[in-house]
């Protein structure tokens, strides 16, 4: 049930304006002589007292008499309030009328002085309750996020224990990702930051124990999902938990974990990253191939000789911090020659198409989009900046990268952005047959991790208040976290117009030039109903982060509270369609019908990254900033070089 935040319109009292209302004098005098202690003693006051009284009643009658204006003309009052801090003055009438009202009359009580309506200051009695509200309402569904991971974890535990996943309808495990353990790592930091140390424990001793034993015996794995999930996985562990003194405080841990010496993960770590170099050696070229034989320390490219853009170019965050850990710049110097490569290569306005060949170190294909295969490449290019900034690996410059996500952001603003109709959502399409080829209304959930990285972009991880304040955004910065707040605002359309409150994987927008009818989401509640098409093969929902975590950047650099309304809905959403009595939560084929039928798969990211940022979502901005931590592209927090951040922000001020 959602916390509505109360305002200072809800503390206001409705009052009676008859009790305000001018009184003439005649009825001021009789109401004091009623209400006086006159009317209670009349029965004992003596001759003299009554005598008394009406000396002072002919008195008032001849004074009344005497005023050009009369009785009428002197019982008008002017009365003024003028309210400055603290201050009142109120100025009446004059004249022995006036003097007599303030003899006889008792002043009517004021109401109490609230803020207008919508202008409660910090201060005020409404901004207090809001914000205790807020508080409260935050720390509840906080915890309902971390009972939702709880759910998946002992659900992955009882019926799939060291596989890479678990398949909860049919209460098994799978290893579609190399046979490591995947959820194990990937879930690892989730559950410190969390603070639930039983699950620590559990996880951190399976991979004390035994995953050196899996490296040792299993087969192929992917050189990029291996990466962010498990590599950028027990970087996070080592750093969260204690590892590198620099930043243990940093990160707003209010729980003392248990677990491992930290230095296992860093163990783990380097020993797993030392078999993926193979990849990066055994490339005639810096682009390196796609999978990797763990056992072997062999590689190779995929069946069709190419690799991913996005998957070649998002390894940086991680090998570039394990260098800097271990003091060996081998893995650094390998994933930053990457990027310095496709520096060289020719772009359609910063934009790249999806492909790239480890033989030729050429793109190949023509097609460019922001979704699958294409999505990282735009994403690590200002990470990469945000970490190393000032510092670089081995103390090279790498101003580069920012450069490259400013000329890619034009580009996506020139030739990918348009708006649907008939309500005009800001959605990101693609170019299948890239610069010459036309415009095709297509939009992947997995775009939607753009908008929290153009609001990271925008403020380099600062608040927009703070950012604005020390005069670190430009007109473009400013423009580009406007088109970050409209992108989001499609990402949450796309939950809102299904029957379920759950996205589709892929969603097609409506446009001059295309059009299919009776695809539409189910929600007849939704305006954007007619704006967004959902083709039958791409109505099923993986449980994916990109939306959670844009909500959650989104929040901490905006600070606008609907996207702590819009989190809470897509997670309400997910406990209502995809939680699994037996444990976990399954992927659904149909998120426009009532019920879902569904998939039996919960994927490692749900635990890793989706719960994770709607857990932050609903924390404490101390935890974990984002000018001090960048989160790899599987929600793995790693540290920003501090001497990178601090040269920044002194460039960044003497330029402004």
């Amino acid at each position: 049930m959602a916390v509505l935040p109360i305002t200072s319109h809800d503390l206001q009292s409705d009052y009676d304006n008859a009790k305000f209302r001018r009184r003439s004098l005649f009825k001021v005098i009789t109401q004091a002589v009623l209400t006086s202690n006159v009317r209670r003693n009349c029965g004992s006051c003596g001759v003299g007292k009554l005598l008394a009284l009406l000396m002072i009643a002919g008195l008032a009658f001849l004074t009344v008499a005497h005023t050009n204006s009369g009785i009428s003309a002197a019982s008008e009052i002017v009365q003024h309030i003028n309210v400055r801090g603290e201050e009142k003055v109120i100025t009446e009438g004059h004249g022995n009328a006036e003097l007599l009202k303030r003899f006889w009359r008792k002043p009517p009580r004021l109401p109490p002085r609230l803020p207008p309506r919508g202008k409660a200051g910090n201060n005020s009695l409404a901004a207090e309750a809001h914000n205790q509200q807020h508080i409260l309402g935050s720390a509840v569904r906080q915890n309902k996020v971390a009972e939702a991971f709880r759910h998946a974890w002992t659900g992955y535990k009882n019926y799939a224990m060291g596989s890479d996943e678990l398949m909860p309808l049919s209460k098994r495990g799978v290893d579609g990702l190399g046979g490591l353990g995947a959820t194990i790592v990937d879930s690892l930091d989730t559950a410190m930051i969390m603070g639930l140390n039983d699950i620590v424990q559990e996880a951190g001793y399976w991979i004390e124990k035994k995953l050196p034993e899996r490296l040792n015996e299993k087969g192929q794995v992917n050189l990029f999902e291996t990466t962010i999930r498990v590599l950028g996985g027990l970087l996070s562990a080592y750093c969260l938990s204690g590892g590198e003194n620099e930043t243990t405080g940093d990160w707003g841990s209010r729980t003392k974990l248990d677990g491992p010496n930290p230095a296992i993960y860093l163990e783990r770590a380097q020993d797993l990253a030392d078999r993926l170099m193979v990849a990066f050696t055994s490339s005639p070229t810096p682009i390196p191939y796609s999978d990797v034989i763990l056992q072997e320390r062999s590689a190779h490219p995929a069946p069709d000789g190419l690799s991913s853009t996005s998957e070649v170019s998002s390894l940086q965050l991680e090998f570039w911090y394990l260098s800097k850990l271990s003091g060996n710049p081998k893995y650094g110097d390998a994933a930053m020659h990457v990027l310095e490569h496709l520096k060289t290569l020719p772009k359609f306005e910063g934009l790249v198409p999806i492909y790239i060949s480890p033989h030729s170190g050429h793109f190949s294909g023509q097609n460019i989009r922001l979704g699958s295969r294409g999505d990282s490449y735009y994403e690590y290019l200002v990470k990469v900046w945000l970490q190393q900034r000032g510092a670089g690996h081995g103390g090279s410059d790498v101003s580069y990268l920012r450069e490259m996500y400013d000329e890619a952001i034009k580009g996506v603003k020139n030739r990918l952005i348009q708006k649907s109709i008939p309500k005009g959502l800001v959605f990101v399409g693609e170019l299948p047959a890239g610069k010459d080829g036309s415009f095709y209304p297509k939009m992947d959930h997995l775009v939607c991790f753009l908008p929290g990285t153009l609001a990271l972009g925008a403020t380099r991880g600062l608040t927009k208040q703070r950012a604005m304040e020390e005069g670190l955004m430009t007109i473009e910065d400013i423009e580009n976290l406007k088109l970050a707040e409209d992108i989001m605002k499609t990402c949450y359309e796309m939950y809102s117009v299904t029957t379920t409150g759950l996205a589709p994987e892929i969603a097609h927008f409506h446009t001059q030039k295309f059009y299919e009818d009776g695809l539409q989401g189910g929600n007849k509640s939704s305006e954007f109903l007619d704006d967004i098409i959902i083709r039958y093969a791409d109505r099923h929902n993986l449980l994916r982060p990109e939306t959670a975590e844009s909500l959650f950047v989104l929040h901490r650099i905006t600070q606008d509270p609907k996207y702590l309304e819009w989190g809470w809905q897509i997670f309400q959403a997910f406990e209502s369609h995809t939680k699994v009595d037996s444990g976990g939560y399954s992927s659904l084929n149909d998120v426009t019908v009532l019920p879902p039928p569904r998939r039996d798969k919960m994927e490692t990211f749900f635990l890793g990254e989706t719960l994770k940022y709607l857990y932050l979502l609903f924390g404490d901005s101390n935890v974990l900033p984002l000018d001090k931590f960048v989160f790899n592209t599987e929600a793995h927090p790693l540290p920003i070089s501090r001497k990178g951040a601090e040269n920044d922000l002194t460039s960044q001020t003497q330029a402004s």
